[in-house]
């Protein structure tokens, strides 16, 4: 089992034994690509989910990233233009660019967060929010994932960021108020959040 599924140094391999011959020679085409800085590498990122399937586009996708060593620009125009697809492997693949200075993928992780694509808020709150965004954002973050039904599980550092929070805990109390006088049930996740608050 992968340390992290979206890990590019384990990527390669775990592709290599999931995809067919014609796949995995598409891919290797790709990466090599890729890794010279050629141009085409953008237009096999968006070809990804066809030749190695959805399953494993975004893995494949986010081993190209990876490999090209994706600069700010490219990066976010790449988020920019693509589909919902091409957006979530953006968002996985952030905290492994070396291309990127530490604040370049926040603006895409704050636009997903304000979508209600569940796809995109799970994949917002992976490892490099949990080590990019300032409180206040993670806080909210934290409640996008209970309003749209992400599990928390998902969210990368919960445990570390929530203990102690006694702002979070505050917000997430005023919400479950909130929901209760709607006569809304309060999400399982919240109390699980909550009770992580009161550790240090």
């Amino acid at each position: 089992m992968l340390t992290d599924p979206h890990d590019p140094h384990d990527l390669h391999s775990a592709l290599g034994k999931r995809l067919g011959g014609a796949a995995r020679g598409w891919l290797d085409g790709a990466l090599t690509e890729a890794n010279a800085g050629l141009p085409g590498w953008e237009l096999r990122f968006a070809e990804a989910g066809r030749h190695c399937g959805e399953a494993a586009a975004d893995d494949a996708r986010v081993l190209l990233l990876h490999t090209a060593a994706a600069d700010g620009p490219t990066t976010t125009r790449l988020y920019r233009q693509g589909t919902a697809a091409e957006r979530r492997a953006v968002l996985q693949a952030l905290p492994y660019l070396t291309g990127l200075t530490p604040t370049d993928g926040l603006p895409l992780v704050e636009d997903a967060l304000r979508t209600n694509d569940t796809r995109l808020v799970a994949a917002a709150v992976g490892p490099y929010a949990a080590a990019h965004l300032d409180p206040h954002a993670w806080r909210h973050a934290i409640l996008k994932c209970l309003f749209t039904g992400v599990p928390v599980d998902v969210v990368a550092g919960l445990c570390t960021r929530a203990g102690g929070d006694a702002e979070l805990a505050r917000m997430l109390a005023d919400y479950a108020s909130e929901r209760t006088a709607a006569g809304r049930e309060v999400p399982a996740d919240l109390h699980r959040v909550l009770a992580l608050t009161e550790e240090s």
